[in-house]
């Protein structure tokens, strides 16, 4: 029972422990971005979709890392779509999410060996099973980030970060901002 309880606890830490957003991203075989070396955001407004009432200063936050991160990884920014080789846009968007975990719990009142393996009465003691069930409401934030070629205007790459949002998030925007777009954005190229 020691080890039933000490794999749980142990699969639990290792859940806690990853942090961070979960990455993942497309690549258009087509499209050859390796001479790419401006870029651009794709529309004014540069976000695709954003919802409603979304923080206008997490918008701007959100365009600065992309902005940064690209010219880090050595793309210079121009302002005329015309002439950049690459245009961005992004979307956010959050969910709502519950999670249902139940697990078994037993309570085992005692047992009682009886008579009946000497020919008389037996008595197994009641052992009362029960299942504990937990629910869980979360939100779950989801940034995307896409980079199109201007020349043949097509998709070039497609990348998009979950990750649930705690309060501690909440209050801390601007580095779970800087670790999505970095992150995301570390698959590029």
């Amino acid at each position: 029972m020691k080890v039933f309880f000490t794999v749980i606890f142990i699969t639990f830490l290792a859940a806690c422990a990853q942090q961070g957003p979960k990455i993942n991203y497309e690549y258009n075989p087509t499209i050859n971005v390796l001479t790419a070396s401006t870029f651009t955001w794709l529309k004014e407004d540069k976000a695709l979709n954003l919802p409603v009432g979304f923080n206008p200063i997490a918008k701007i936050k959100i365009e600065e890392a992309i902005k940064n991160e690209m010219i880090t990884k050595g793309y210079r920014f121009v302002n005329n779509v015309n002439v950049a080789d690459l245009a961005i846009s992004y979307s956010v968007g959050s969910r709502d999410k519950v999670r249902v975990d139940s697990y078994p719990t037993a309570y085992q009142n005692g047992f009682v060996w009886g008579a009946r393996y000497y020919g008389g009465y037996s008595r197994y003691s009641n052992a009362i099973n029960n299942t504990k069930t937990v629910v869980r409401q979360y939100t779950q934030g989801e940034l995307a980030v896409d980079i199109y070629d201007v020349k043949t205007k097509q998709p070039a790459w497609h990348g998009w970060a979950t990750q649930k949002i705690s309060t501690k998030d909440k209050t801390n925007i601007d580095s779970v901002i800087n670790t999505a777009v970095t992150q995301l954005l570390k698959n590029f190229n």
